[in-house]
């Protein structure tokens, strides 16, 4: 397992299982065909019409279950903010950024796709991920983007947390008052 300690991101193999990996694959290829409302606009980070679901209750739930996990790649004791998951499509990208406050240790996880390979980078290097790796970074510190996708799909979750002792633990939940609500801010502001 890959360690975060001394650097801004670090590759995780198997930060899915196989049967994670698995269930979550076909999770987010039904919800996604079956999906009539939540797709990102014209304005969102990309300029293509995918699935885009903050808060989903399965993912919530994994964000919850990784804490351990998560903490044991920062070394840092994390309070879980919230979860984010897209299905990307053909022409997405991701614009050069860094994130919010909430997402000061993130990961994403490369849930599933159609097989064309399309990295993230991480202060401008490329790294492919495969179904069930991850890349953990800290989130407002790094410059992270992706090029425009040639593939038909993928699928990528983002789990959020603060330092449970730093100066972002005020946003435990992206401060809402229960995991799974909708966002207490607005859509335009995720990651």
């Amino acid at each position: 397992m890959g360690s975060l300690k001394n650097k801004k991101y670090c590759l995780v193999e198997k930060f899915l299982t196989i049967e994670e990996t698995k269930l979550l694959t076909d999770y987010c290829r039904l919800k996604h065909r079956f999906n009539m409302t939540d797709f990102a606009s014209p304005k969102a980070q990309n300029n293509n019409m995918d699935s885009h679901f903050y808060a989903d209750y399965l993912m919530e739930s994994l964000m919850l279950n990784k804490v351990n996990m998560m903490e044991k790649i920062t070394g840092v004791k994390l309070l879980p903010t919230y979860s984010f998951w897209r299905m990307y499509t053909k022409f997405a990208d991701l614009k050069a950024h860094k994130d919010r406050p909430s997402c000061e240790y993130s990961v994403t996880v490369c849930i599933g796709s159609c097989g064309t390979e399309w990295p993230i980078y991480m202060d401008k290097k490329p790294i492919n991920l495969k179904p069930g790796q991850a890349v953990v970074y800290k989130g407002c510190d790094i410059t992270h983007s992706r090029k425009e996708f040639q593939g038909d799909w993928q699928a990528q979750v983002f789990l959020h947390y603060v330092n449970k002792n730093g100066p972002n633990r005020d946003f435990v939940r992206d401060k809402r008052p229960f995991y799974g609500m909708p966002s207490a801010i607005g859509k335009s502001q995720l990651r």
